[in-house]
């Protein structure tokens, strides 16, 4: 609590709602484990929710009151007997929303493409969709304010940052163990709210469901983790329960690549392959001689797609036959490899061609370049 020491002797209340609700949750012998300002985890999520349902404004003015009572201020009792007296009114309101993540790594991917496909969330026709309420662009007197969109990073974190007039959405990757969600209200009357303490209700409601609206609108038409799941599944080692390990079909190896085209091949054979249509195609595929590919070999690479899931056996046999997902897998990684990056990267890396990507990349250089001029942060060669 801070008191200005002259004229109108202001005074400022800062609350922190979510020590109260820790320091509350403690005195009540609820168990929990602490996120900086967050819970990571409780043990009675009803219980704690009921806590932070309490801290309303009658919680927050009998606070007030209470230090005005004790702590010295500019207004004498003669002051408060003629009517002069401290009301509260809401200077900022912030409203928080964390999600906590089963698998944080996994959630920093998400969290990621979430930034890249929301850019333009900040634009007055997005924006409109988050607080609920209709912007005027076109009209004589055209709604005020900045709305925008800023992604932050700090060290390898990137924020979401969107702005509303004078309020504030901050979206964040939160130690690595969950999102965050933050809606501040620097000022009420952005959404033709009083400022007065009794607003305080109306405020938490146009905050929370702020959140919530942020999150709907970027619902994922996929599922970026899934797709880091599997691409991970089909290159990565393989590690049972039991220790034994499998090697896995690196993107980048000849072999495995190898072995990802021969599946397309083998998927219209209704009937199947053996390990020897196997070592005659992948000889052929590296360019060696058929005799340097032994059975030993065939069998190791076998046993390799097997595990993990391009091809199944056909039972009571030696035959193989390729999964839907196998196939799925094989051509998204085989096409990816052959049209998408070593075609890309030699484009990039031709001299004198005048290519698209190439000329983009030069266009992106260039840019980086006088913005590293006009600042003042070149240095020359």
């Amino acid at each position: 609590m801070k008191f200005g020491g002259y004229f109108p002797y202001n005074a400022k209340l800062c609350l922190n709602g979510n020590e109260y609700a820790k320091r509350q949750a403690a005195k009540a012998g609820i168990a929990f484990e602490a996120l900086d300002n967050a819970f990571a985890a409780v043990g009675d999520a009803d219980a704690v929710q009921r806590i932070c349902d309490r801290m309303g404004a009658s919680a927050i003015d009998g606070l007030a009151r209470k230090w005005l009572a004790r702590l010295p201020h500019p207004f004498s009792p003669a002051d408060r007997a003629a009517g002069y007296r401290y009301d509260i009114s809401i200077l900022q309101a912030e409203f928080s929303l964390t999600q906590m993540l089963d698998r944080p790594v996994s959630g920093r991917v998400f969290f990621e493409q979430v930034i890249r496909d929301n850019l333009d969330i900040g634009r007055p026709d997005q924006i409109a969709l988050v607080f609920g309420r209709r912007l005027m662009t076109r009209k004589s007197r055209p709604t005020p304010g900045k709305f925008r969109t800023r992604v932050i990073t700090d060290g390898v974190t990137p924020s979401l940052h969107v702005d509303y007039k004078s309020t504030r959405v901050k979206q964040y990757h939160k130690e690595g163990r969950a999102l965050r969600t933050e809606t501040t209200i620097n000022n009420s009357y952005d959404f033709s709210v009083g400022r007065r303490l009794t607003n305080l209700p109306a405020l938490r409601e146009i905050g929370f469901t702020a959140n919530r609206r942020l999150l709907d609108a970027q619902r994922l038409s996929h599922d970026p983790i899934s797709g880091t799941e599997a691409f991970q599944a089909a290159c990565d080692p393989v590690i049972r329960d039991d220790g034994t390990r499998t090697a896995g079909l690196r993107f980048t190896d000849p072999r495995a690549q190898a072995l990802l085209h021969i599946l397309l091949i083998f998927r219209l054979q209704p009937n199947g392959f053996v390990n020897a249509d196997l070592r005659t195609l992948l000889a052929d595929y590296l360019g060696r001689p058929p005799a340097t590919i032994t059975s030993g070999q065939a069998t190791y690479d076998l046993r390799r797609l097997k595990d993990h899931g391009f091809i199944r056996r056909i039972p009571h046999s030696h035959r193989y036959r390729v999964t839907d997902t196998g196939l799925a897998r094989a051509m998204f990684l085989a096409r990816a490899h052959d049209r998408l990056l070593t075609t890309g990267l030699a484009e990039l890396t031709a001299p004198a061609t005048t290519s698209r990507i190439q000329n983009a990349s030069r266009a992106y250089q260039a840019a980086v370049d006088d913005l590293t001029t006009r600042a003042g942060l070149h240095v020359a060669a």
